[in-house]
């Protein structure tokens, strides 16, 4: 069974239940249901038509690695290109630099289609939203006019890069470092990983959001700033030109998502990459932007934090599956004297049997219930 983008469910909820009516009434947008059914019927064509094929040949086969070169699986490039073409990239972008400024909740929804269809694809392009929003609230009038149109067109992808080797929910424990250069710019040198599309053959060029600290920052996340660091450095006519000082190391292999190259980045092998301040420099400004940035990427029009992408996969799963008992796994529950079961290893239950199984199955259940039914 494939998935099928529950267009009625999405449209029924936002206008019943996300306060369309009122925000139309209070003069926040305009936008008509008859214009809000098309677009989420014309998402979830794409989602279900396009995207959604590509989701298991695409785990199958993952991401080719060698030499520093990501390829992505057949048919990934064809499909992005054809997404960004149809302007999906740019749904909530601010329209003065070529997006179409509807709200953020109709791109929200639409969001949950292409992850629900393919996570491996959906997480990409919520990364060069994020970029966008932080470029554009907090980047300077010289970057926005290189970089912001073409990211909001989806020529260009963007990555957002905190996590390192001894720094993941401790963020202040960062080492990458960034050194003013006498030209304005900065040179970046260090090491992030776990960084989703840091490496890819779907655009010309690859835009990072990187933090780092100067050499005189105070410690922890004080002295954290947000640098823009693009895979190319642009030519006078605006056009990728020489290589930037960044390179993929390595590729991950997440479960479920094989498709998606998650990179371990290195950059500074030649002296240090090329970057530019994003925000003001050591006053954890840079942090707040970044935070900025992965709001957006992870939903925060929608108020549903970071659990959004899991509720899109999880709903995905819930549609898909076939009907009939669950699927057996892990060993008895009670054996037959009602202590733990030392039995033969191949007597199973399901998870449903066990006491913490089923006290999280049914509390899942009730939050679920308690969201709309998208699948």
């Amino acid at each position: 069974m494939t998935y099928r983008a529950p267009v009625a469910d999405i449209a029924f909820t936002l206008k019943h239940a996300a306060g369309f009516a009122a925000a139309r009434r209070d003069g926040i947008f305009d936008l008509a249901d008859d214009l809000l059914e098309a677009v989420l019927e014309e998402a979830g064509k794409f989602a279900t038509d396009i995207i959604a094929p590509l989701n298991r040949a695409g785990d199958l086969h993952g991401t080719r690695f060698h030499d520093g070169v990501v390829t992505t699986p057949p048919g990934w490039k064809e499909a992005y290109r054809s997404w960004a073409a149809a302007g999906w990239n740019g749904l909530a972008s601010p329209e003065p630099w070529g997006g179409q400024g509807l709200p953020h909740a109709v791109n929200a929804a639409c969001i949950e289609m292409w992850n629900s269809a393919s996570m491996a694809f959906g997480i990409g392009p919520v990364l060069t939203m994020g970029a966008i929003d932080a470029l554009a609230f907090h980047g300077s009038d010289a970057l926005k006019q290189q970089y912001l149109p073409k990211l909001i067109s989806g020529e260009w992808m963007g990555t957002m890069q905190l996590t390192e080797p001894q720094a993941g929910s401790d963020v202040g424990a960062l080492r990458t470092k960034a050194v003013r250069a006498p030209d304005g710019s900065y040179r970046i040198t260090g090491q992030k990983i776990f960084i989703t599309y840091g490496e890819h053959d779907l655009t010309d060029n690859i835009i990072h959001f990187v933090l780092a600290r100067l050499p005189d920052a105070p410690p922890g996340t004080k002295g954290i700033s947000l640098f823009l660091v693009p895979k190319f450095l642009l030519a006078p006519d605006g056009a990728p030109g020489a290589r930037n000082d960044v390179r993929a190391h390595s590729v991950e292999h997440k479960l479920g998502i094989h498709a998606s190259p998650t990179c371990t980045m290195v950059y500074g092998d030649q002296g240090g990459a090329t970057g530019f301040l994003i925000g003001q420099e050591k006053s954890r400004h840079g942090l707040h932007v970044h935070h900025d940035e992965r709001d957006a990427a992870r939903g925060r029009p929608a108020r549903r934090g970071d659990r959004r992408d899991g509720d899109a996969a999880g709903r995905a799963v819930c549609a898909r599956a076939p009907p009939g008992p669950w699927r057996r796994h892990g060993r008895d529950a009670i054996g037959a004297d009602h202590r733990p079961c030392r039995r033969a290893p191949h007597a199973h239950d399901h998870a449903g049997a066990h006491p913490r199984g089923a006290r999280d199955l049914l509390r899942n259940r009730g939050r679920d219930r308690s969201q709309p039914s998208y699948g």
